[in-house]
């Protein structure tokens, strides 16, 4: 037998686990979106599942530590088999839940859905490494824990990248199962490969000494260095994607690359892992100074800074968390409080923090915390090199504090937005101060913390006691007024939701996406023409209630928002008074707009508006068939359905041209570019989708359409762009990627 007996084995079988583990969890989200909707209250519970699945499959492989290798091996592929019964994935079939109850019903769906199956995969990763550990022979099993991370970090990517591209549902499930087929087949392979390791000892007999248990002390400190990069990449991508640029796909990359830290911290690249640990603590003072900045100093370069950040402190956090290691028979013990370390991290950044603050104070808050668990190596041992006495080099550095805090004031009084001129001579001097003081953590702490406040952060900090923000599951939303423009703006972190004019004599105009010659517009404005002076109106996504003045009375309208705060905002007349002027009595029904649509009477609408895709981030369970069939059903049999899909990142046009020819409805978009630069910037373009049943009916609202290359730049209606071989959204197949403008994703970001 060889030296590593048996390692491609269990290599492999860590691998097809961490795989399957990282495909299930999309997977089984697409599955529950069309049932559950896309709140985020329903996102929240299936990350708490996930994790707490995967914290149970880590306590269930300690568990099993106790029984020797053979007894392991039963149980373990008796599990197996048990689980089986959950196959092929899909999801349980289990009433309904009471109102109220919606909390605990829908972790208890995801649980009764894939719970023993998860719960017996998730437990891969550790078990494997304490078995390939049961020969003496082996060597260290801890660096197969990057295999596990390589197999996650390839589940990551392959799913929206090849998978949901080419594979329906159905097929992914069968595909999965497969999967799970091979994996079962590898345990037993590898419980055979170790079968008679030490004659069936107890595993901790054989794959250690007699070292005593790591200390509770020790085991706190696991914990903490597994929460905080854990934390940090949840809060790179809430800060990444609210304040610094709004992109698609995003959050594939913050924990893409939390796991490849996994990758090298748990590798034999030993050097490269020293690399980061020197460097991590002049990374996070240059990039980490700019945590506490809220929007409006952000770009894609300061993305990919803060990208670059959180990978290199998370690689020399598991570095350290690698260095102290236990010994192999404490090894499931070390999984077991990472993966608490984990939870914890998870908890915080996506659950308590969006309770706690009205802005991304987690970010700042894990940044700082970083810093107080990195390594932190003498970069400049001048102290040394002066032959200073320890006391004296901590006056020092204590005289390097004041003069950051005098930096600090200095950087804050300055503050314009951005950083250059004198802020940016401050910015610097603080920077060395900080790369000389690394060496007392406290001083170094202490600095990073000051230079957060002098970039940008007591902005955020004094927007914080105006009232003027408010944050949800959803966002943080923010409105400001812009007395030289005569405006009042809400806006979600980069993206604005809403604008009014503060002059009395505008302030009912509409605004933005919806002026009077956007496809909405000319709708709402000729409601009375196309259903007479009681026509039924639907309308989905709030905003600031700019299409409220669009009401004439008589009409009944019904709106449709998800966020109860957005709601709060667009009825408080000392923010926005398109509501309270035009439309204080209609009806606000607060949930996801397909499963509230579908609870409406049959025929209910004459128009129904979907004013859901202007923000970057698409709803895509309300654009496939089964969608379009319920706003179909809640529609009467003439009714005109609106669709906005202005986008920066998404081409849609080719989804609705696939389903008005699939449904033999017409179908046509409205071009409008908005207003020639005059100076007043309170109308934006806009891209309308408007379809009905019959091209009589839309040409009522729409006219003759132009052909596309005779468009007028004011606006035209048009016939929909189509595209060859484009394959129909369904709740079984969907994927954003044939729809994604690539050039946009490099491109300026947009105000």
């Amino acid at each position: 037998m060889t030296a590593l007996p048996r390692r491609w084995l269990f290599v492999l079988t860590i691998l097809v686990g961490s795989f399957l583990l990282f495909q299930v969890q999309p997977m089984v989200a697409r599955m529950v979106l069309p049932k559950l909707g896309g709140a985020p209250a329903v996102w929240n519970s299936a990350m708490l599942v996930y994790q707490a699945l995967l914290l149970a499959g880590y306590a269930y492989a300690h568990w099993l530590g106790r029984f020797t290798l053979r007894r392991q091996a039963v149980i373990h592929l008796a599990l197996f088999i048990v689980a089986a019964l959950w196959l092929p994935i899909g999801i349980a079939q289990i009433a309904p839940p009471a109102a109220g109850q919606e909390a605990l019903w829908v972790p208890l769906l995801l649980l009764a859905s894939i719970g023993p199956v998860f719960l017996v995969v998730s437990a891969q990763a550790p078990l494997m490494q304490r078995w390939f550990a049961a020969d003496s022979r082996a060597g260290d099993p801890y660096y197969l824990y990057a295999a596990s991370n390589l197999g996650s970090f390839a589940g990551l990517i392959s799913y929206p990248a090849l998978v949901e591209p080419n594979l329906p549902l159905a097929t992914q499930s069968w595909g999965w199962t497969a999967g799970y087929a091979l994996l079962v087949l590898l345990v037993a392979a590898s419980a055979a490969a170790r079968w008679y390791a030490r004659g069936g000892e107890p595993t901790d007999a054989a794959v250690a000494g007699e070292d005593q248990r790591p200390t509770w002390r020790r085991q706190l400190h696991w914990l903490l260095i597994a929460a905080v990069p854990s934390g940090l990449m949840l809060s790179t991508t809430t800060h990444l994607t609210t304040d610094i640029v709004a992109m698609p796909l995003l959050w594939v990359l913050p924990l893409g690359l939390y796991l490849l830290s996994f990758v090298i911290a748990f590798s034999t690249m030993h050097r490269l892992t020293e690399v980061f640990a020197f460097i991590a603590p002049t990374v996070l003072l240059t990039i980490g100074a700019l945590a506490l900045l809220s929007s409006g100093g952000g770009s894609l370069m300061v993305a990919l800074a803060s990208l670059a950040m959180l990978f290199v402190v998370a690689t020399a956090l598991h570095g350290y968390l690698y260095h102290l290691r236990p010994a192999p028979q404490h090894l499931t013990l070390f999984y077991l409080v990472m993966s608490a370390g984990g939870v914890l991290g998870g908890l915080f950044a996506a659950l308590l923090a969006p309770l706690l603050f009205d802005w991304v104070y987690e970010h700042p808050l894990l940044t700082l915390a970083a810093a107080m668990l990195l390594p932190l190596p003498a970069i400049l041992p001048w102290d040394k090199w002066l032959k200073l006495k320890p006391s004296s080099a901590r006056i020092v550095v204590a005289l390097l504090v004041a003069l950051a805090v005098y930096g600090s004031l200095r950087m804050v009084d300055g503050w314009t937005g951005r950083l250059d001129g004198a802020v940016a001579g401050w910015g610097m001097a603080m920077l060395v101060i900080g790369i000389l003081v690394i060496g007392w953590r406290w001083a170094y702490v202490a600095v990073l913390a000051l230079l957060m406040i002098g970039v940008g952060g007591w902005t955020t900090v004094q927007e914080s006691f105006t009232g003027d923000r408010v944050r949800s599951y959803f966002g943080v939303y923010t409105v400001t007024d812009y007395p030289a423009q005569g405006q009042r703006r809400l806006a979600h972190g980069t993206t604005l939701h809403g604008l009014q004019r503060t002059d009395p004599a505008h302030r009912r105009e509409a605004t933005t996406y919806y002026g009077p010659k956007s496809g909405v517009g000319l709708a709402l404005d000729k409601a009375e023409a196309l259903a007479g002076p009681d026509a039924a109106v639907g309308i989905v996504g709030l905003g600031a209630g700019t299409l409220a003045c669009y009401r004439r009375p008589g009409q009944q309208w019904t709106i449709f928002e998800i966020d109860p705060v957005m709601v709060d905002i667009a009825r408080d007349p000392a923010k926005f008074t398109f509501l309270s002027d035009c439309a204080g009595d209609t009806p606000i029904v607060i949930g996801d707009a397909r499963l509230k649509i579908a609870e409406q009477s049959a025929g209910q609408f004459d128009i129904l508006v979907i004013d859901a895709f202007s923000s970057d981030a698409i709803p895509l369970h309300l654009l496939t068939k089964e969608a379009i069939g319920i706003y179909a059903r809640a529609l009467k049999p003439d009714g005109i359905l609106l669709i906005h899909i202005s986008n920066r990142f998404f081409a849609l046009e080719p989804v609705l041209a696939e389903e008005a020819r699939a449904r033999g409805w017409a179908a046509a978009i409205r071009l409008d570019s908005g207003p020639p630069d005059s100076g007043i910037d309170d109308l934006t373009g806009s891209n309308w989708v408007a379809l009905a049943a019959t091209p009589d009916r839309l040409q009522q609202l729409t006219g003759a359409l132009r052909p596309r290359r005779e468009a007028p730049l004011d606006g035209a209606w048009v016939p929909l762009k189509s595209r060859a071989g484009f394959q129909r959204w369904t709740d079984d197949y969907a994927s954003t990627l044939p729809v994604l403008m690539w050039g946009s994703l490099i491109g300026k970001r947009a105000g």
